[in-house]
């Protein structure tokens, strides 16, 4: 119940029926009881708001309010970042460890735990260090406050009671005091886990840094590509069209590579189904229309993500990805 302290100022002085008199109360003690109403009003606001931060979903909250009032444990919950490490690690499992994606997910997994454990932390600190004094505050002095001000009702105390409530709001300055501590040691541990996170996604980049890019195009000089066998890649079927891979740029295979004269190996050559229509994007490309069914091969030093790809007398680079490889 929010009592308005400013009933002070109502007090009657006398009890004989009808004939009331209002008790003038000096200006020190109306400022005290004005700043305490505020100080109230405002920890609530901002106890209440900071809960929202902390746990935004409002079913949460309630469920931890009632074990708090139970006197009972919150159970333990899982931030999200740490639910995601999981599922991209339980993923990796499941694709492959020793794969370039199952390996990365491993490894962005493991920090988005980091970054749910900082989360935690946070959590745990701000609740202790901020929260735990203002519901004090809310809970115990500013009841004591209120419990005052019904006791002043009765005439009699009305001297002894003011002393006491003029006590009880001199501290609020102290609880102000309290409060800026508090609040200090709520953005210190806010700003301790925004550097900690900072630190973990720094740490990521690094931990990524050491895989070698899947995505660049081998620019080997070597004549053989050191990546999988293009032969060995198929593109499953019903699966969404991709991305249209880059065009390659590369001034080795440009001076080497010429389609005109590129012959078919001896062995080596296989059928492939059209999953998706390709258009050309220059000479050396051949189009393609979904489910037609041409000709493929490669040829030493070649990029591995492309094949050439024959149809009648028409010849040209395909896209591996384009592509369906039959037995």
């Amino acid at each position: 119940v929010n009592f308005n302290l400013q009933y002070y100022s109502n007090v009657y002085t006398e009890e004989k029926l009808g004939q009331a008199e209002k008790t003038e109360l000096d200006a020190h003690l109306e400022n005290l009881i004005a700043r305490a109403d505020c100080t109230k009003n405002w920890t609530e606001k901002i106890f209440r708001q900071t809960e929202v931060l902390l746990q935004p979903n409002p079913s949460a909250r309630i469920e931890e309010f009632f074990y708090e009032k139970l006197d009972r444990k919150i159970p333990f919950r899982t931030t999200n970042a740490e639910l995601l490490g999981q599922y991209m690690q339980d993923a990796a499992k499941e694709f492959g460890p020793g794969t370039p994606y199952g390996s990365t997910l491993i490894t962005v997994g493991e920090f988005q735990r980091r970054l749910g454990g900082a989360e935690r932390e946070f959590l745990h600190m701000s609740a202790i260090n901020f929260l735990t004094p203002l519901r004090n505050f809310l809970e115990g002095d500013w009841k004591t406050i209120s419990a005052e001000h019904e006791l002043r009702v009765a005439q009699t105390e009305f001297d002894r009671q003011a002393e006491v409530t003029c006590l009880l709001l001199e501290g609020i300055s102290s609880t102000h005091v309290n409060h800026l501590r508090c609040l200090h040691e709520f953005v210190e541990a806010q700003a301790a886990y925004y550097a900690q996170c900072h630190k973990h996604m720094q740490d990521l980049q690094k931990e990524l840094s050491r895989f070698p890019n899947a995505f660049a195009v081998n620019a080997s000089t070597s004549g053989v590509s050191a990546g999988p066998s293009p032969l060995s890649t198929a593109t499953l079927p019903g699966a969404s069209p991709p991305s249209r891979p880059p065009n390659p740029s590369n001034a080795l295979e440009s001076s080497t590579l010429k389609i005109e004269e590129v012959k078919p190996a001896a062995t080596g050559t296989r059928k492939a189904k059209v999953l998706y229509d390709y258009d050309a994007a220059d000479t050396s490309e051949l189009s393609l229309l979904a489910d037609e069914l041409i000709t493929v091969y490669t040829v030493p030093g070649m990029d591995p993500d492309w094949l050439i790809g024959e149809r009648g007398n028409q010849k040209g680079k395909v896209p591996v990805t384009y592509l369906e490889l039959l037995s």
